[in-house]
């Protein structure tokens, strides 16, 4: 199989509060390059600056911002070397824009800014998930969440991996194990 741009940009979405973090810490960790979720970089803006562009102040603002920050994210990996693990990506960013407005966003997505085939999703977890001063919406938003961004990617063709309710260094192993036997 012919390699794709962006087969190296390996995305980690799913469930508000599954443990996507923490996973990505230890992929870190272990020498790969993360890039840091857009939402959480937006809302430590907004907050500091006294910014609107929260996702429960003005979700439709917020995703717009995310998904430029996304595309930026993009653009600065492009020549970093190796497997580049990314918390969230831009398909998040489209399916939430989509969620606030209704327009279809997601289908200007289809065929282009492509992540590697196989995108792994962080189950809803009821017992390690927390809000917090960033993280605002109750467990069962982030559950609807989870299963529109489930949709979201297999509707653009990606195959879909759901994490093990594991250690973080299970799903680690998980990842790793699965994009080598690719």
């Amino acid at each position: 199989m012919r390699a794709r741009p962006g087969d190296r940009f390996v995305v980690i979405s799913g469930c508000s509060g599954g443990g996507k973090s923490t996973l990505l810490a230890e992929l870190n960790r272990r020498g790969h390059v993360v890039i840091e979720e857009p939402g959480r970089r937006i809302v430590a803006r907004e907050i500091e600056r006294g910014g609107s562009a929260l996702p429960w102040t003005d979700l439709a603002a917020f995703a717009r911002e995310a998904i430029k920050l996304s595309l930026a994210d993009r653009e600065a990996a492009r020549d970093l070397p190796g497997l580049i693990f990314f918390d969230r990506s831009l398909v998040d960013a489209a399916a939430a824009l989509q969620h606030a407005t209704g327009e279809p966003h997601l289908a200007g997505l289809r065929g282009k800014h492509l992540y590697h085939p196989r995108v792994f999703l962080a189950p809803p977890w009821p017992e390690i998930y927390r809000t917090d001063g960033e993280r605002r919406h109750s467990l069962e938003e982030a559950i609807a969440e989870h299963e529109r961004l489930r949709a979201a990617y297999a509707w653009l063709g990606y195959e879909l991996a759901v994490l093990p309710k594991a250690s973080v260094e299970q799903r680690a192993d998980f990842i790793l194990d699965e994009l080598q036997s690719r």
